[in-house]
């Protein structure tokens, strides 16, 4: 018994594709349709019941598309809007949250340091998950405004990147880094990046962690455990549409086909 119907995922734009592309190294059979909410990116600069009225709007163009399950590809949405989605819709919805547990488990010494748009570490979910892991004496919480739109806008080559996180880190300079939690979809995008300057700044042994992985496992055994997923075939296709300009979509087609979700640094 399999299901044919697709997997949907959204996102404010397009960091969303990189925990995508990595559903589909996963489960290359499942046919995926992608949401870009271009028109009203960035989320992690609005309120908390702008972002929840906006996920309800990207979840009911999935379901009028007649997808199976949904991911909600982005951390800021899940904070926000993720109780309110499931109550709303009958199918599986599938959450991220920032790799704040393994990262704390791969550090040696030092603390977690968190980059995520300003909702994300502000919101009551992500400050649940850091008293359920009793870390907030171990976390560095910092809020990124801006630097989504850098990603969206083609902007964050190593020279801005570098210049932006000088200017974000200052505060925080002298304290000892044991890993780096990337917790916004986007960020997937500069990783190198972030990598290259925390090494090069703060640790060079320091471990780099995001959501990405773990967000996939658990799609494909929320499949599985529902009788969800699709027979073994021939590879699934991957629809792309968004809320902006519809060239928008040729975009994220030509990222998701380059993007590479395993790390090579």
């Amino acid at each position: 018994m399999s299901d044919n119907r697709p997997v949907g995922f959204f996102d404010s734009g397009l960091g969303g594709i990189s925990v995508l592309k990595t559903a589909y190294c996963l489960m290359p059979f499942e046919d995926y349709i992608y949401y870009g909410d271009n028109a009203n990116s960035p989320y992690g600069e609005k309120t908390e019941d702008e972002i929840k009225e906006l996920s309800l709007n990207a979840g009911r163009f999935l379901y009028e598309k007649g997808v199976k399950a949904i991911v909600i590809a982005c951390n800021t949405a899940t904070s926000a809007a993720v109780k309110t989605m499931r109550e709303e819709f009958r199918f599986p919805v599938i959450s991220m949250e920032p790799a704040v547990k393994p990262a704390l488990g791969g550090i040696k010494d030092g603390k977690a340091l968190v980059l995520a748009t300003p909702a994300t570490v502000s919101q009551q979910r992500y400050l649940n998950l850091l008293d359920a892991l009793n870390a907030f004496d171990r976390v560095i919480s910092v809020g990124c405004g801006g630097l989504v739109e850098l990603i969206e806008e083609g902007r964050a080559n190593a020279r801005t990147v570098s210049r932006y996180l000088s200017e974000r880190l200052e505060p925080i300079k002298r304290e000892k880094i044991g890993a780096v939690v990337l917790g916004c979809t986007h960020y997937s995008f500069i990783e190198k990046e972030i990598t290259d300057f925390i090494k090069e700044n703060f640790n060079p042994s320091c471990g780099v962690y995001d959501g990405r992985e773990g967000t996939a496992r658990q799609l494909k055994r929320v499949l599985e455990e529902n009788g969800l997923l699709r027979g073994a075939g021939k590879k699934g296709k991957i629809e792309f549409f968004t809320s902006g300009d519809e060239k928008e979509t040729e975009r994220f087609r030509k990222l998701f086909y380059r993007y590479n979700p395993k790390r090579e640094y």
